[in-house]
């Protein structure tokens, strides 16, 4: 048989990997060639036959970088991906670059409490008017909603449906009265909400407990301006004497329930597939990273080998047969694989935000520890 071997040689070319990611990389260039023969005399060259030609090398060493640059930007995007999501996908590579975390979605995860609340958020907040007739108590805001052409249904979310504020009721007892009065409504812009000529300026909570009052006054012993809302339904109270509008305030559910973020018109990062890493600058990974590259590759190297033997699983000599070893390097190269993996993962979760932050508080700690061990010196002066 006519098996392709390892002669012992190489010379890489841009184009002589399946991908090309790193052809153009000069440093990638020198150590294919330096990498073919690592793996070769590692495999047992030249004290037996690789069936392996330098080509298999350069895929085996591509597909290491590219192996290690994954596991590394996933855990990139794991820690950072809050940051990254909403931002617009043409914001340039994020390889090399030093993220700094956002409150961005954070805000945005918020801003539907806000909406809730009444107190911001992203929903819009329409404005709607109806006509409360003499002697009719309950009005249907679903009925108003279809009268007016409005597209889905509504939520009413506030009613201007209440009784003048006290402080238009409010008389001051010391008005006329002689003792130390000054006109001092207008000052504070009050001037207009009551009759009286003059006024002496009290305490303030001397005012907020008659307003108080005059607030409990008109809850206990009168019917109050008030109204009740269920599902849509609204009754007023007390039953409208005259012809009255009352404003309100409701949201389109549809617009509510709306679980997309307005693009507007921008293509923008939704998910870890579109964060925009790209594949490693190989001149730029450091001889940790290269170690684990070599290796990596070695491992994906001897499980090519081992599979070109199990087509020739046993070679005809002289009076004989050579049975080759191809159970063997299939089962190393996927336990290596596997343990390389495990090894790299367990190294980038020790470096994560999270645990390089646990790690200062336990220094932290340590320290003041200590310290605290330290004899303190008494002066005596």
């Amino acid at each position: 048989m006519n098996i392709p071997i390892w002669n012992g040689s190489s010379s890489f070319q841009p184009g002589d990997t399946p991908f090309g990611f790193y052809d153009n990389d000069i440093q990638f260039q020198t150590d294919a060639d330096k990498f073919a023969k690592f793996a070769a005399q590692r495999l047992g060259y030249p004290l037996t036959e690789i069936e392996l030609q330098d080509i298999n090398f350069y895929t085996a060493l591509e597909d290491a970088v590219t192996t290690y640059g994954n596991e590394l930007y996933a855990y990139q995007i794991a820690d950072n991906l809050l940051s990254f999501q909403g931002n617009p996908t043409t914001i340039g590579t994020a390889n090399g670059e030093l993220v700094q975390e956002n409150l961005s979605n954070i805000v945005l995860l918020s801003n539907q409490y806000g909406t809730e609340a009444g107190v911001g958020g992203t929903v819009t907040y329409h404005t709607g008017s109806i006509t409360l007739n003499a002697g009719v108590q309950n009005y249907d805001m679903n009925a108003w909603a279809v009268a007016n052409n409005i597209q889905g249904r509504i939520e009413i979310r506030r009613i201007f449906y209440e009784s003048p504020p006290a402080i238009t009721r409010y008389f001051d007892p010391y008005a006329g009265t002689g003792v130390g009065m000054m006109q001092m409504l207008d000052s504070f812009g009050w001037g207009s909400y009551s009759p009286a000529i003059n006024f002496m300026l009290m305490p303030v909570n001397y005012d907020l407990q008659k307003i108080q009052a005059i607030e409990f006054n008109d809850q206990i012993r009168k019917s109050q301006y008030t109204f009740e809302l269920v599902n849509n339904q609204l009754r007023v109270f007390p039953i409208p004497t005259n012809l009255k509008y009352l404003r309100f305030e409701y949201m389109i559910l549809d617009e509510k329930n709306q679980p997309y973020v307005d693009r507007n018109g921008r293509d923008i990062i939704t998910n870890t597939s579109n964060v925009p890493y790209e594949n490693p600058n190989y001149t730029r990974i450091n001889s940790i990273g290269r170690s684990w590259i070599f290796e990596y590759a070695l491992a994906i190297a001897k499980e090519m080998l081992g599979y070109v033997r199990g087509k020739y699983s046993q070679i005809p000599i002289p009076g004989s047969e050579i049975t080759l070893n191809q159970s063997d390097l299939i089962t190393a190269a996927t336990s290596e694989k596997q343990a390389l993996i495990e090894r790299l993962r367990a190294y980038l979760d020790s470096t994560s935000r999270k645990a390089l932050l646990e790690k200062k508080a336990a220094e932290s700690e340590a320290q003041r520890q200590t310290i605290t061990n330290i004899p303190m010196t008494i002066y005596i002066g």
